[in-house]
């Protein structure tokens, strides 16, 4: 199916995709800073508010459609140093997942999970009876943070013995530290509000349809099993009936002759195998 996809839409794949991403953050961090320079909360108009989205509020002529696609820039952290480092660190990762499935795969996997967590917010908006309040309190919280997590899960599952190093001290193979963070998404999951609870459902379960869509079944469908089967039965033969070594001058076997030593020369023209007895006293094959 992906191979298909990929003939057919593949021209359409945003090569770098992270790169772009990156970007997004940097203009997130710089609306966060202009914020904190003017009062003014301009974040607050690139959340992802359903609500916002669908109706005429605040003085807008039109509703604020913009939201579907800016609340990707906010930021995941407000720390600036924080979030530095996990932009690198997610940048590296989110590349080399492009360079190992390919930039239309990489594509499907990061819009997947951007079209899931929209699915969520929508979700959670019809759960909140569509109030604003509750839109606009859910909608804060909707960020790509959970997205980057499922890049980290798909890369530890490609790359489960790389090390990296925590706090750029700590060595850690790829498999633990998923290991790691899976426990602490579960902790988030069990202790926050129903907005976080979605999306990190939203993220995970876009990663395991990702992953299953792509395993290769055909390896283990009945009728390949049934093949392979036939095919094992066919081309073996009882313990013992087959000899593995056989002296092309006297014809005598590992089976027949256990005791005898059997090689090869290599001063024959073409593979012929002797006994220890005719080895040195054959004459070559030319």
């Amino acid at each position: 199916m992906w191979d298909k996809l990929e003939r057919k839409f593949g021209r359409f794949a945003i090569p770098r995709l992270m790169n772009y991403m990156v970007i997004g953050y940097v203009i997130g961090y710089l609306f966060n800073l202009l914020g904190v320079l003017t009062g003014i909360n301009f974040l607050s108009y690139l959340t992802l508010d359903i609500y916002q989205i669908t109706h005429i509020t605040n003085g807008f002529p039109i509703p604020q459609f913009w939201r579907i696609v800016t609340w990707l820039i906010i930021p995941p952290d407000y720390n600036l140093l924080f979030g530095i480092i996990m932009m690198i660190f997610y940048w590296q990762l989110g590349t080399a997942l492009e360079r190992t499935w390919g930039t239309f795969r990489f594509n499907c996997y990061i819009f997947g999970g951007i079209l899931f967590n929209i699915l969520g917010a929508i979700i959670l908006y019809f759960i909140g009876a569509g109030t604003p309040l509750v839109s606009m309190l859910s909608a804060s919280v909707f960020t790509t943070n959970y997205i980057n997590l499922s890049i980290f899960l798909a890369y530890a599952l490609c790359y489960p013995e790389m090390v990296i190093y925590l706090y750029f001290i700590i060595p850690i193979k790829m498999k633990y530290m998923a290991g790691i963070w899976a426990v602490f998404t579960a902790f988030s999951f069990f202790t926050s509000g129903l907005a976080v609870k979605i999306q990190i459902v939203m993220s995970v379960l876009n990663f395991f349809i990702f992953y299953f869509s792509t395993r290769d079944y055909y390896r283990i469908s009945p009728k390949e099993r049934r093949r392979k089967t036939h095919f094992k039965k066919a081309t073996s033969a009882p313990k013992g009936d087959v000899p593995k070594h056989k002296c092309c001058i006297c014809g005598r076997t590992d089976i027949t002759n256990p005791e005898l030593q059997f090689r090869f020369c290599s001063k024959c023209n073409g593979n012929y195998e002797y006994c220890q007895d005719h080895l040195f006293t054959h004459v070559h094959k030319k």
